[in-house]
């Protein structure tokens, strides 16, 4: 275990049981799940895409798994693959993780070994899946939002959007390392800042059901 790990453990112990909770949930989902499917798994703006209700729009050949988990990182990524990712044996996997190493402050070094980790491992027990590795989306860090009931407030005090895009730059980089697909869904997230539209988060971080669908028609194509 990393040392990331090991500080998370300081995490609000509401998160800590809602992810083993989650966990077993998803374990116990996949004993019954379609294999050679779609996955997409990450941290929370994984979590709460209303991806398996919005593939009913489109006339898809695979069904469309959601595996994210909130406040997920690298590091738990990592430990919990076969969950995750590997007992569902995906003919696509879109990934997207990181953010939350970004704004917990870990290591930039250790979130990118982790993640070059992650990309090994799938391809080495995926050698025929299609792998999509999803860019950050942008945060807004300026407007006002009410985050009293958020338990863990301080979330993007160590996050920029500069920083977001030198991450995703890197990302990009491991991605094509291991020849998988870096793709770009925020076309019409952002304004003329650069910052996440307010009219589309809740909380600077996580897009409302109005980014979400912008966000699904942008990966639309890479559903197919």
């Amino acid at each position: 275990m990393t040392n990331e790990s090991i500080q998370l453990t300081n995490l609000d112990p509401r998160i800590i049981q809602f992810q083993n909770n989650i966990r077993e949930k998803y374990s116990a989902a996949n004993q019954t799940a379609l294999k050679g499917q779609i996955v997409i798994t990450g941290s929370s703006t994984v979590e709460i895409f209303p991806i398996e209700k919005l593939q009913t729009k489109l006339h898809l050949k695979h069904k469309i798994y959601n595996r994210g988990i909130r406040a997920t990182t690298t590091a738990d990524e990592l430990n919990h693959m076969n969950t995750l990712i590997f007992d569902l044996q995906p003919s696509i996997l879109f990934l997207q993780i990181g953010a939350n190493d970004m704004g917990f402050n870990l290591s930039e070094k250790t979130m990118m070994q982790n993640y070059d980790q992650i990309m090994t491992q799938v391809a080495s027990k995926l050698p025929d899946t299609q792998v999509y590795i999803m860019a950050y989306y942008p945060i807004n860090t300026v407007a006002d939002f009410n985050t009293a009931d958020d338990p863990h407030p301080n979330i993007a005090q160590h996050r920029t959007n500069a920083m977001t895009r030198a991450a995703n730059i890197k990302v990009k980089a491991l991605a094509a390392k291991h020849n998988f697909d870096f793709i770009d869904l925020n076309a019409g997230l952002a304004d003329t800042d650069g910052n996440l539209k307010k009219e589309l988060t809740f909380d600077g971080l996580h897009p409302l059901p109005a980014g979400y669908d912008i966000i699904f028609n942008n990966m639309s194509p890479y559903l197919k």
